[in-house]
């Protein structure tokens, strides 16, 4: 269990690894969420629109909250805010990584969430607050 007394700015949350995105992941995404838009499963879709398939933002984003609440425990986490910015492909690894950013009155961290690729590309940015326990209680 994380406590707020225990918590620096700057400290760094340990890393999540997730292995690489596959077809077969996206397929199953796609039944999870009800998004089947071709560009995420039909090959010859995406060559036409001059592009290659690409996984769903969404999924990404699962993947980033999958490492906040590793960090931190979901009843704990008040806020979470996030910022797509490059698309992700099949076969990229994707790892999670944060920070403490602030430490506020009543036991609330603020901290930064990336979800990036293996070559540090950004995929997903976010921000969240969440109440810690205290020491003291």
């Amino acid at each position: 269990m994380m406590f707020y007394e225990d918590v620096k700015e700057g400290d760094e949350f340990p890393v999540l690894e997730k292995q690489p995105i596959t077809r077969v992941q996206l397929v199953r995404f796609a039944g999870a969420s009800g998004d089947f838009h071709p560009l995420h499963l039909v090959e010859e879709f995406a060559e036409k629109a001059g592009m290659k398939i690409i996984a769903h933002g969404m999924l990404v984003m699962g993947m980033l909250s999958q490492g906040v609440t590793s960090w931190v425990s979901r009843r704990n986490i008040k806020k979470i805010q996030v910022r797509f910015s490059k698309i992700t492909y099949p076969g990229e690894s994707i790892q999670i990584v944060g920070k403490v950013l602030e430490k506020k009155p009543d036991n609330i961290v603020v901290a930064e969430v990336l979800a990036k690729n293996s070559d540090g590309e950004v995929k997903v940015a976010g921000i969240f607050e969440a109440t810690l326990p205290s020491r003291a209680r």
